[in-house]
């Protein structure tokens, strides 16, 4: 097989939702012998982390959301440039803004698009016309496959592929000592979550499931890893409950994440974020760890419930608090199901797997035998 040229664009300069698994699935292609051109946009913490992978994004690109007639056009004539001289055998794109970019400047080159999360997927006119001039399509869940469906894009131009975690980074061997001791959790049951601190994350409802579970386990602890705007008014809730001593709010961790998951007995997920194929959550069940989640984006598709942890069947507090429960109250239980949660992500998660099955849908569009 020919290896292949592969534009990837993202107008996206944080290092949130779509940029870590762009920048996964740009290194397995290499991998696999294929060429990765990235465009981001510049000046910020996802153009950093992909130089740090040793993926220098294209020069030139402005790719503002909000442009200037004069930085469109130029957006515009660079790609076309770019897809001519570079010989590009196909575009794919991730956000509504390169999508828009690439309709224009693909030239003969066929374009693919990954939805990562349902609200990305617009009903109606302009978006129609745009779908129209799709060649392919990925979700990343079944329930924004479906969306894609009901806004017209036809079944057999659409392809539904789960996300994908570093089994080499996240592993159950990571040690969790040293962020036990610094945030004094002793021996402490650990319910941990790594999420924004946003609107719609669901640490509200878990907040209160927690306080509900100390009626039951009064030495349990909660660390809430992340940053975001609610911080100010979760803090507040955690004094209103009295649970300034029970509760921690870690900030962001990014380098010793795999040992702050390993500090944790069981994981908790209440939301998904711009990224519905909820990476924490594959991420905590590489380490090892049993995971509570909301029937939410992927979270259904990839906690096996009971098994490798425990999906939850309404957003009460009180069905919270019997999740974590069941898992903190029983240690063995919850080891049985981190290490299946663990040999569930290196069969279905794995990033070998994800990088063929996406080159599979190249492939499958360019009309050579995988």
């Amino acid at each position: 097989m020919r290896p292949l040229t592969i534009l990837h664009l993202a107008a996206n300069r944080w290092w949130t939702g779509s940029a870590d698994p762009i920048i996964r699935l740009a290194k397995g292609l290499e991998a696999r012998g294929h060429r990765v051109l990235l465009g981001v946009m510049p000046g910020d913490r996802f153009e950093a982390k992909a130089r740090e992978a040793g993926i220098p994004p294209i020069s030139g690109l402005s790719l503002s959301v909000r442009p200037s007639p004069l930085a469109l056009l130029g957006d515009v004539a660079r790609l076309r440039r770019l897809v001519r001289d570079e010989r590009v055998d196909l575009i794919h794109v991730h956000h509504s803004h390169d999508h828009w970019l690439a309709t224009l400047a693909r030239g003969r080159a066929p374009l693919v698009r990954t939805f990562h999360s349902r609200r990305a997927v617009r009903r109606g006119w302009p978006s129609s016309a745009l779908y129209r001039r799709l060649h392919g399509a990925i979700a990343v869940s079944r329930e924004i496959g479906e969306r894609c469906r009901e806004a017209g894009i036809p079944s057999e131009r659409l392809w539904t592929i789960s996300g994908a975690v570093d089994l080499q980074r996240f592993t159950p061997e990571a040690d969790g000592a040293a962020v036990r001791r610094e945030f004094q959790l002793g021996a402490a049951p650990v319910v941990g979550s790594v999420a924004r601190l946003a609107p719609n994350r669901g640490h509200e409802l878990l907040i209160r499931g927690f306080a509900r579970l100390l009626a039951r386990l009064p030495k349990a602890r909660l660390l809430l890893v992340g940053k975001g705007e609610t911080l100010p008014r979760l803090e507040a809730l955690v004094t209103d409950l009295g649970l300034r001593e029970h509760i921690v709010f870690t900030g962001y961790r990014d380098r010793d994440l795999p040992q702050v998951l390993g500090a944790m007995d069981c994981f908790a997920l209440m939301g998904a974020g711009s990224d519905e194929s909820c990476r924490a959550a594959l991420e905590a069940m590489a380490a090892g760890r049993p995971v509570v989640a909301r029937r939410v984006g992927a979270l259904p598709e990839t906690i096996v419930d009971g098994e490798t942890g425990i999906l939850l069947a309404d957003d009460d507090p009180e069905t919270v608090a019997r999740a974590l429960v069941e898992l903190l109250g029983d240690p063995e239980r919850a080891r049985r199901m981190g290490k299946e949660g663990r040999r569930h992500a290196e069969a279905e998660f794995n990033p070998e797997r994800h990088v063929r099955q996406v080159e599979e849908v190249y492939l499958a569009l360019l009309g050579r035998p995988a």
